[in-house]
């Protein structure tokens, strides 16, 4: 049996999509394997404080700790790439997060990397293997505190509850290719077949939430709080968002936002992208890329 250390990179989603990557690798791989998350810009939050612990079965995933930090944090400037030596003599091979985009377009077999290497470290923000998505739900199940609120939400749901994520702040690309006045044209469609329609918007952007208040006035749902993914509270506040959202109906998300793909795969949710020129379906079971 072979063992993968395995670090999710990047932020909530990019982490939640690369840990259920990781199990289907171990799985078709019989390999144990050790998941090690650790706080960054990124995600300046514990694992333990999030959700609640992954049953040992399927895998062992922990906080990390000092010695984490000092040996298996990926090798950066910030640490002067003090990890890669023990790295390179405790592992026999080793994939960081760069390289995985690039080894997925090129159909490398992580499955035979793992059992070739045995004993294998590996560092990933995106999805690399395929998996069910009901791994999702298993996997990560919000603590009391978040599932208490995300009930506390819903239960103002209509029967034509929709979802809206869009996505702004610091993604250009999201900024770009689906701008506001999409979400306006496809929410007038809606109103326009169905006067009873009511949106729950998740969002980043303070600015946001005012324009379509404005425009929708009672239709619109969304939290109070401010978006801050720099303090635990408010990381809290966009997995209590991304589970609300994946309670509705049907959900209309950002270009290039692994936060509205992840809330379709929670659900089982019909996703479309809004994106200038053609808007793309992603019906939540085709891509894992």
């Amino acid at each position: 049996m072979g063992k993968i250390t395995f670090v999710p990179v990047g932020g909530l989603a990019n982490r939640m999509r690369a840990v259920a990557s990781a199990v289907a690798l171990a799985a078709k791989s019989d390999s144990d394997l050790s998941i090690v998350w650790f706080q960054d810009w990124a995600l300046n939050a514990p694992f333990s404080q999030l959700f609640k612990p992954v049953d040992r079965k399927i895998a062992c995933l922990r906080d990390a700790s000092q010695l984490d930090y000092a040996l298996l944090d990926r090798p950066r400037s910030r640490n002067f790439h003090f990890p890669l030596l023990f790295q390179k003599l405790f592992f026999k091979s080793c994939l960081y997060e760069r390289s995985i985009t690039p080894l997925c377009n090129r159909h490398f077999d992580f499955e035979r990397w793992v059992k070739e290497g045995s004993c294998v470290y590996m560092a990933s923000y995106t999805g690399f293997q395929p998996y069910d998505y009901v791994w999702i739900s298993r996997l990560f199940v919000p603590v009391e505190e978040v599932m208490e609120e995300v009930e506390n939400r819903c239960r103002n749901f209509s029967d034509t509850m929709i979802g809206m994520h869009i996505r702004r702040t610091d993604n250009l690309a999201s900024i770009r290719q689906s701008p506001i006045e999409l979400f306006y044209q496809k929410l007038d469609e809606e109103i326009k077949e169905d006067d009873k329609v009511a949106i729950y918007l998740a969002t980043d952007s303070e600015e946001v939430k005012r324009e379509m208040k404005e425009r929708y006035g009672d239709r619109i749902f969304c939290s109070g709080k401010k978006a801050d993914r720099g303090s635990l509270e408010g990381i809290r506040e966009g997995i209590t968002d991304m589970y609300t959202l994946a309670r509705t109906q049907k959900i209309y998300g950002s270009f290039q936002s692994s936060f509205s793909d992840m809330a379709a795969q929670i659900g089982g949710t019909p996703l479309e992208i809004l994106k200038s020129r053609v808007p793309e379906i992603n019906n939540c079971f085709n891509d894992y890329l």
